[in-house]
């Protein structure tokens, strides 16, 4: 591929410390030749716990805002850990790590996000449960604080089973009726002028004077283009699209969730990637015909991520032996040169996955029941906020992964990761 930029590394024995770290030197990873990695510390821990990545967006991250980007993604991770050591199955935590995500003033999610044209604030979200195959989502959804609660009730309520009178349950609402939905199920709702921040409103005003002028001047295509790219590097934030995450519990359940804004100053009544069915997250437990149990989050530009299905490809991708090599070609072909986004000249997006699959090995005087998993992130925007987490971490890692340099967002690529290894005695 054309510009097409390969950066990869790997981290291993994550159990062994708990200190922020940088990935290590290029090369390429290998899901077999990875199941060595197992610290001595870990050798006989009582619950294998579970583990959770999470994003922040896949866009353009300031350096000045780095410590805030990193710390939310911190606080998410421990969110999710707090609720699997408590038994939590992975649906749960997932939520509560969006939670977290949401709340925060620096994502352009919930709290702080995007303002729509018309100086509104809409929001979309989906979570998808592994064990179950149920998905829950809302589109467009206006003065509620945390859409990506809503979306879980929705999947909960799915759960219970049909309706009076035979109907079947809604697994995807948007607008007005999604916000009366919430509220009738005990979602409390919240004034749309209490989710903005003073960031967001200098944004929408910022970004509302530019469009004003640009529609005054008759100054051509290519400079309206190079226009609007320069904005959404100095919107630094705001130009973030999804946020999302992705959690394997102790029984091996996997899940993932996303949540948006959307993009800055998009139609009202604009449904992005983050609440369309195998666009903004996919969550499958292993079966018969797949070995690995598999979750996806993504993030990005929504158009680009709703006509290629991203989330879904990926966790299809992630069913080959070599995980990372999968990822790869996954974002190459299916995304940055997929048919159906040929006309486009920057394809931007990002992903974050994991895979996991059972182990047990015996031992002179017992059994070791093992959770292998391998996660990635991958990224064609200039930058990507990332945090990663076991239970039994003392606390998350983060990390902001960035192109290369001299490569091009939306024609190169990153992709990066690690391996953890989740064991616990089989009683």
């Amino acid at each position: 591929m054309t510009g097409l930029s390969r950066y990869a590394g790997v981290m291993e024995n994550l159990m062994n410390s708990a200190e922020e770290q940088q990935p290590s030197s290029p090369q390429a990873n290998s899901w077999s030749n990875q199941q060595d990695s197992v610290s001595s510390k870990n050798q006989n821990p009582k619950s294998v716990g579970g583990f959770v990545l999470v994003h922040a967006g896949a866009g353009y991250h300031s350096e000045s805002k780095a410590k805030e980007y990193k710390h939310v993604c911190k606080r998410a991770c421990q969110r999710a850990v707090d609720r699997l050591k408590a038994g939590a199955f992975a649906v749960e935590a997932v939520a509560a790590a969006l939670v977290e995500l949401e709340d925060s003033p620096f994502t352009n999610a919930g709290m702080g996000s995007n303002l729509n044209l018309s100086g509104e604030i809409e929001c979309d979200a989906s979570i998808m449960d592994g064990k179950s195959l149920h998905y829950g989502a809302v589109g467009a959804i206006s003065g509620i604080k945390n859409p990506v609660l809503v979306a879980n009730r929705l999947l909960n309520e799915a759960q219970k089973g049909k309706l009076s009178a035979g109907r079947i349950p809604p697994c995807f609402l948007v607008g007005q009726g999604a916000h009366d939905w919430a509220v009738t199920h005990g979602i409390p709702p919240c004034p749309s002028e209490k989710m903005a921040t003073k960031f967001s409103l200098s944004a929408y005003k910022r970004n509302k004077r530019k469009m004003e002028l640009a529609e005054k001047m008759d100054t051509g295509h290519n400079q309206t283009k190079k226009r609007r790219q320069s904005s959404e590097n100095e919107n630094g934030s705001g130009c973030l699209d999804t946020v999302g995450a992705i959690v394997v519990d102790q029984e091996g359940n996997v899940a993932a969730a996303v949540s948006s804004g959307g993009l800055a100053m998009k139609h009202p009544g604009r449904v992005g990637q983050a609440a369309h069915y195998g666009c903004g997250c996919w969550a499958e437990n292993a079966c018969n015909m797949n070995p690995y149990s598999t979750a996806v989050s993504t993030s990005g530009c929504g158009e680009h991520l709703i006509r290629t299905m991203l989330a879904r490809e990926c966790s299809a991708a992630m069913q080959s032996e070599d995980a990372h090599q999968a990822l790869l070609e996954a974002m190459q072909h299916k995304f940055i040169s997929s048919p159906f986004l040929a006309s486009e000249d920057r394809v931007l997006g990002g992903v974050i996955v994991l895979r996991c699959c059972r182990c047990v090995e015996a031992q002179p005087s017992q059994d070791i029941q093992g959770a292998l998993v391998e996660f990635l992130w991958s990224h064609t925007t200039e930058s990507m906020c990332v945090g990663y987490m076991s239970a039994q971490d003392s606390k998350a890692k983060t990390h902001i992964s960035r192109l290369p340099p001299g490569a091009v967002p939306g024609q190169s690529l990153a992709i990066e990761g690690g391996v953890c290894r989740l064991m616990s005695i089989v009683e």
